[in-house]
């Protein structure tokens, strides 16, 4: 969720021409990832569950190649929070796969 929000304020400053281009498409996909862990969590079986987080990586790499080209574009300048916190969230869900995949 702190991603999300942090996606929102960095995309804020994203030229007007974007709005329904790069800057819907990173916040659909952020918006992405914490609800497809949230649905995969509401399922009966760790399956379904771990299908779910695959998706949500997908979401994650996503947004990370949607920053580094709004980067190169020269809509935002400093992307290491961001980029950061991409990399963290993604070893935390495949350590919470890892860790479903044993139950």
């Amino acid at each position: 969720m702190n991603l999300v929000e942090d996606i929102y304020k960095c995309s804020q400053s994203f030229p007007s021409e974007e709005v329904y281009g790069l800057t819907a498409q990173v916040r659909r996909a952020a918006v992405s990832i914490p609800s497809n862990i949230a649905e995969g969590a509401g399922r009966k079986g760790n399956k379904e569950f771990i299908q779910f987080l695959y998706i949500a990586l997908g979401s994650l790499a996503e947004v990370e190649t949607q920053v580094l080209l709004a980067k190169r574009l020269k809509y935002i300048d400093d992307i290491q929070n961001l980029t950061e916190n991409i990399e963290r969230l993604t070893k935390l869900i495949y350590g919470l796969i890892r860790f479903l995949k044993t139950k």
